[in-house]
């Protein structure tokens, strides 16, 4: 969706928020049609943002074939794989600090542009393309084993949801991530001021293209029923996933440590000492 309505969080009056609220709803009314095409457009479409960091020296590009089209691969390192996978409205760029310390530590670090996201194709993005795009990537991993999983935000939502059998037994390190994914995404739409009669249209017209029932993602309930072990570095301040519901997993969930940050916020923690260390851990 829209990155200002996806990281809107305020939750004061606006002037503005009635006035979208207004206006969507009468446009859903009188020209229905039109309207989900137009709510498709502004609620889907993830920005094309421009690299984040400067590309390392030995990194490989390359392409996989997906359900939603070309996917842009980034591959350092040699070894066996770590598969990442970024947020909304980010790109396979936000991983290259941390992709350089996994390659340092003899492993193969394997990024990608989401649909819809980076140099990959897409117009649209949304839990089942992630879904469908990670999976892709999984499956063109054949001459080392995957042995382990990093998401950042909206990425590691995608990698709990999937089912792929290469990450089902695999350690997690999970950015800054959205555990409460219905509770965030219906919320920031509300808070916006969309019309959730015409937001609930598009979803249901992605249910059925799919047959992806949105009730099923509930990454929380997929991170406790893994058995791997799993790293959370989470912001204490972070604006845009709540860092209460990491620490809610690891206090209920056994495997699930929750390393806490302070003033990294989103975006910054995801190259952070903290997030280097806690990969260490992990292997």
């Amino acid at each position: 969706m829209s990155e200002k309505i996806y990281f809107n969080t305020s939750g004061k009056f606006s002037l503005k928020r009635t006035l979208v609220n207004v206006t969507t709803r009468l446009h859903h009314t009188v020209a229905p049609s039109h309207a989900k095409k137009t709510a498709r457009k502004l609620l889907l479409t993830p920005a094309r943002t421009e690299a984040k960091n400067s590309q390392p020296q030995g990194l490989v590009c390359g392409e996989v074939e997906s359900k939603e089209g070309t996917l842009k691969t980034y591959a350092l390192g040699a070894g066996p794989v770590w598969v990442l996978t970024h947020g909304w409205s980010g790109t396979a760029s936000q991983f290259y600090p941390l992709m350089e310390h996994i390659a340092s530590k003899g492993f193969t670090a394997l990024a990608y542009d989401h649909p819809a996201h980076g140099g990959s194709d897409g117009v649209y993005g949304h839990i089942p393309a992630f879904v469908n795009g990670l999976e892709a990537v999984l499956d063109s991993v054949t001459e080392q084993p995957v042995v382990g999983v990093i998401g950042h935000s909206m990425g590691t939502a995608s990698a709990l949801e999937c089912r792929h059998a290469k990450i089902q037994n695999v350690p997690m390190l999970l950015i800054a991530p959205v555990l409460d994914y219905l509770d965030n995404l219906f919320g920031s739409v509300a808070r916006s001021g969309y019309s959730m009669k015409l937001f609930e249209a598009i979803v249901s017209e992605l249910q059925e293209q799919y047959h992806y029932p949105l009730q099923s993602i509930d990454p929380l309930q997929k991170l406790r029923q893994r058995e791997a072990q799993t790293y959370i570095v989470h912001d204490q301040k972070d604006r845009f996933t709540k860092h209460e519901v990491s620490q809610q997993a690891a206090n209920e969930m056994e495997k699930v440590t929750l390393v806490t940050t302070q003033g990294q916020g989103h975006g910054r923690v995801m190259k952070c000492q903290q997030v280097m260390e806690s990969f260490d851990k992990l292997i």
